[in-house]
């Protein structure tokens, strides 16, 4: 800027011409100029005011209309995941081989608290301690009365929860969409099912996630939005389930036993119609697990797929199977069952005296211990181990269960001579009762093995699965329908049905050592028609006690054959299978393969 002079020399001239006073040119030029300094710093002022209030304006603004979205929308709770991520609420249905709902979804709603917003903390908590007995009035009203702006109350209601929680008329309890997981069925097929549980959680949405059983083993599959629509269809009937389920549960009460498990198999498939293991457990109000103790004893234990036991005689058509494999018996070959077996400080003996010889067919007919183990000694432990290995007694089942996949056989670190012998009868090894079922059908539907599935249509075995011959497995097929007809299964006998099986009973072992003198595990594991088996039954009783008689009975023949009988006449009717005339037994050597 340029500035005015003080004293122009111009006008002080001019003013001394006319006889003026120079010094009023000065006055006046210094009046001017600050009054041009005073224009120029109210400006600046002026500019400065307008800015600040500008700024002001727009925090304030800013400050408004982000308190005007927040009251507008509902609060929700932080939750875990990738910025942006989207909860994927839908998960498919689960379906039996005929489409019947076994999971499936309902639309419900979850109930959330913002104690900044309600009327009354006081009757709220009491309301809500009336609706939800589990909920504690007292520790409601204290997280209300916290600093807390959000909190959950419950993740999942009922409608008439919902509408109960409505009355109450508290604007600071709100309900946020939810979809839950159904099994309408209850505690039918629930070791099957498993259960799922909330994963990631928002106000808006809950990530359905499997916890156990099928449902955690295809949980990404049912979690699929490009497979949302199609269900999960498993090979189980659920008719044959539930009147297996029925009867099993009468069987265990009746023979006093402390748990259960059946196993149906199709014979040639591997496609398991039917899976049961007591107790049980609802899975829409599935049970923590537990901590500590037993995990045999919880509900959630699959029995079926899980529990490894000590499967006694049933182990002696594998021995049996061996022997005439190898050519080293015919079913009439006689064996010594003269006893004690005494194999260096060991005795082995057998249930009854025998007599000094039993042919190999009556070795199993009367289960024989002694006859057995001269048999597996004779073929040797390297060809025991290989049909075992063969028949799936050295891995997990590799069914679609979580569970059974942690369930590998337990077998003695050192495979001895007496080893062999003691396991060719089911003792010094445990397995699961899926085991056995896929073992049964591998050496009774002509010699291929299958592999236990949950999935229908499975692929059907080939000449590159065999384990036997076929006509080994005719032979042993007959082995058991004489067990049934003539030996120690003959309760097991239903009319038409031509029923083959083999008992087993073990002693239990303790958890010290040893095992106990009144505490048995007792298996049936038969097939159904004989001649032409269609399907594999297994049933265990844990500790069963039968006492109708003079005195307790333990053994198999009395506990588990009757329960499968009873099974077995109830659900054969249930799958299209119609009564067989005797003399039609047995005629028809000769196994099929084709897919029922």
């Amino acid at each position: 800027m340029i500035r005015r002079p003080l004293r122009p020399l111009a006008r002080v001239i001019d003013a001394r011409k006319k006889g003026q006073d120079p010094r009023l040119v000065e006055a006046e030029e210094r009046a001017a100029r600050l009054r041009a300094i005073r224009a120029a710093e109210r400006q600046r002022a002026e500019t400065r005011l307008l800015l600040l209030a500008a700024l002001f304006l727009l925090g304030f603004g800013t400050i408004g209309v982000k308190m005007g979205a927040l009251s507008s929308t509902v609060a929700e709770e932080p939750k875990a995941g990738a910025p942006g991520s989207i909860i994927a609420a839908q998960r498919a249905t689960i379906t039996d081989r005929k489409g019947r709902v076994m999971a499936t979804n309902l639309e419900t709603a979850s109930l959330y608290a913002q104690p900044q917003h309600m009327a009354d903390k006081r009757a709220a908590a009491d309301g809500l301690a009336e609706i939800f007995p589990d909920l504690d009035a007292e520790q409601l009203y204290k997280r209300f009365t916290s600093k807390r702006k959000f909190l959950w109350i419950k993740r999942k209601l009922s409608p008439e929860q919902q509408q109960a929680v409505h009355d109450l008329g508290e604007p600071g309890l709100q309900f946020g969409p939810r979809e839950l997981r159904l099994y309408p069925n209850g505690t039918l097929a629930a070791h099957i099912l498993g259960g799922s549980s909330f994963g990631r959680e928002g106000v808006h949405a809950a990530e359905i996630i499997g916890v156990a059983g099928v449902e955690r083993e295809f949980d990404e599959r049912l979690r699929d939005p490009a497979q949302s629509g199609e269900p999960l269809s498993l090979s189980i009937d659920l008719t044959v389930q539930a009147a297996i389920e029925r009867v099993l549960r009468g069987g265990m009460s009746v023979m006093n036993a402390k748990g259960a498990s059946a196993v149906l198999m199709k014979a040639r498939t591997g496609e398991i119609l039917s899976m049961v293991s007591l107790p049980d457990f609802d899975p829409n109000h599935r049970p923590a697990p537990a901590t500590s103790g037993d995990p045999s004893l919880s509900p959630l234990f699959n029995r079926a797929a899980q529990g490894r036991y000590e499967l006694g005689s049933t182990f002696k058509v594998f021995t049996a199977a061996l022997s005439m494999e190898m050519g080293l018996a015919s079913p009439d070959t006689l064996i010594e069952t003269a006893g004690p077996l005494r194999w260096g400080k060991f005795k082995i003996r057998d249930f009854h005296n025998y007599g000094p010889r039993l042919s190999l067919t009556d070795v199993i007919v009367k289960s024989s211990n002694i006859g057995t183990a001269r048999l597996a000694i004779a073929a040797g432990t390297p060809a025991q181990k290989d049909i075992l290995n063969k028949l799936g007694f050295f891995e997990p089942v590799p069914v679609q269960l979580p569970e059974a996949g942690r369930s590998k056989p337990l077998m003695p670190a050192k495979w001895s001579d007496l080893s062999t012998m003691t396991i060719s009868y089911g003792h010094g090894i445990a397995a699961t009762p899926l085991h056995l079922a896929a073992a049964y059908a591998t050496i009774t539907n002509g010699g291929l093995k299958v592999t236990p599935t949950l999935l229908k249509d499975p692929d059907l075995p080939t000449e590159a699965d065999r384990v036997i011959s076929p006509a080994t497995s005719m032979h042993v097929r007959r082995m058991l329908r004489a067990v049934v007809t003539r030996g120690t299964a003959s309760l097991g006998d239903v009319e038409g049905y031509e029923v083959g099986g083999k008992t087993g009973t073990a002693d239990k072992p303790k958890p010290t050592g040893g095992y106990y003198d009144d505490k048995v595990i007792a298996t049936f594991a038969s097939i159904f028609p004989a001649s032409n088996p269609e399907y594999v039954l297994v049933v265990t009783l844990d500790e069963p006690v039968e006492m109708t008689g003079s005195e307790p009975r333990r053994t198999a023949g009395w506990t588990a054959v009757p329960v499968a009988a009873e099974i077995i006449r109830r659900v054969a009717p249930l799958m299209g299978m119609r009564p067989r005339p005797k003399r039609e037994e047995m005629d028809d050597p000769t196994v099929t393969l084709a897919r029922n």
